[in-house]
């Protein structure tokens, strides 16, 4: 199988270069306050990130790659990942009861990273690894727990299927390709994204990858792809920078349980914010926050969706405050004229809301 970026091979478009071999990733936990860096840089400096897909290494599914796909799509072991099949066949313990799905590449510390600071995240490239990736719905997750997955023929009334994973892949086209099982394919278009995007909260307890929060982590904002900023309150000394769970696309929601989850080669600057400004939004946002060329984003977090709605709204009102000078009933009635509020995720313990305020409608107020 071609158009595979292995390991140490193909285009590094960073000053540093991190492989996700299993010495330099976590699986299951983010790196926290104890965590050492794998990489330590320069504020402004850019780094070149391999992250792979747990999908298809997991328990669930055999934790033998080679086997899964090649039984699900027919695809050989000289289509793998190289770090893919070392990481499942290595010793590191998963126990899914414990741990989260996720892997992800780092730690990376920058140079005089203090709490209270700002890292913002400028993803520059996302190189695709690999022509193919899984969307998975299993054990009762996702938006509709009971119903899917679909009980197995000859299930008693009531049983479901543990996991149900699709294999998609890359067209030549260019577009995403799922099976309908029929001889027919859905096609939909390719918006590659980290899921993972975050920092090490200021704890010394394990850290589950699951729910996302302050410190950014398993966010599964699909905005967040080439072009944009995400902006993420330092926690600890270094920030410890951390990246994975790959995705080619996801819908808003991601109601199956994952998206097109696919192994990326993703290259970020990453920048210190130290001066007031930036320091007091942050403080004052309960979230991270983040920008696209045309967007402003704010993030509502909240095991409770209504809640996570709020929390967006209230956000995007101190943005336009803090930013703009634009008073709070003022904004809000902007916010309910002009802006739009999505479904992040729903799937992650604590489901998000990202709201979007076109930066053209603000741009003639200036910003404060």
């Amino acid at each position: 199988m071609t158009h595979l970026l292995q390991p140490g091979h193909g285009p590094v478009d960073g000053d540093h270069y991190l492989t996700a071999d299993p010495g330099l990733v976590h699986w299951g936990h983010l790196p926290n306050a104890t965590a050492e860096p794998v990489l330590t840089i320069g504020s402004g400096e850019t780094v070149t990130v391999d992250t792979i897909s747990h999908e298809g290494i997991l328990g669930d599914q055999g934790r033998d790659p080679a086997a899964f796909f090649a039984a699900t799509a027919g695809i050989p072991a000289t289509g793998l990942l190289h770090d893919t099949v070392e990481l499942a066949g290595s010793t590191r313990d998963h126990d899914p009861g414990v741990h989260g799905p996720h892997v992800v590449t780092g730690p990376v510390a920058i140079r005089g990273a203090r709490p209270g600071d700002v890292l913002e995240v400028e993803v520059l490239r996302l190189r695709r690894r690999a022509p193919y990736g899984v969307i998975s719905n299993r054990h009762g997750k996702g938006a509709l727990p009971g119903e899917y997955p679909q009980p197995s023929t000859g299930s008693p009334v009531g049983t479901a299927a543990p996991t149900v994973s699709l294999v998609a892949t890359v067209g030549p086209d260019g577009l995403g390709r799922l099976p309908v099982g029929d001889g027919r394919h859905l096609a939909f278009p390719l918006r590659p994204f980290l899921g993972i995007m975050g920092v090490a909260p200021a704890t010394e307890a394990a850290v589950h990858s699951v729910p996302p929060g302050p410190h950014g982590g398993n966010l599964d904002v699909r905005h967040l792809g080439t072009g944009a900023r995400l902006f993420l309150p330092v926690q600890v000394p270094g920030a410890l920078f951390y990246a994975g769970d790959p995705h080619f696309s996801q819908g808003d929601g991601e109601v199956a349980l994952t998206a097109f989850e696919a192994p990326l080669r993703a290259t970020l600057r990453l920048t210190l914010h130290t001066d007031p400004a930036t320091r007091a939004l942050a403080a004052r946002l309960g979230a991270p926050f983040a920008e696209t060329k045309t967007e402003h984003l704010v993030l509502g977090l909240d095991p409770d969706l209504d809640e996570a709605m709020r929390r967006a709204v209230r956000d995007a009102l101190t943005l336009l405050a803090d930013r703009y000078g634009v008073p709070g009933p003022v904004g809000l009635a902007y916010l309910s004229a002009a802006a739009d509020f999505h479904v992040s995720q729903v799937v992650d313990g604590v489901k998000g809301i990202h709201g979007r305020l076109p930066k053209a409608d603000l741009a003639h107020l200036g910003i404060r």
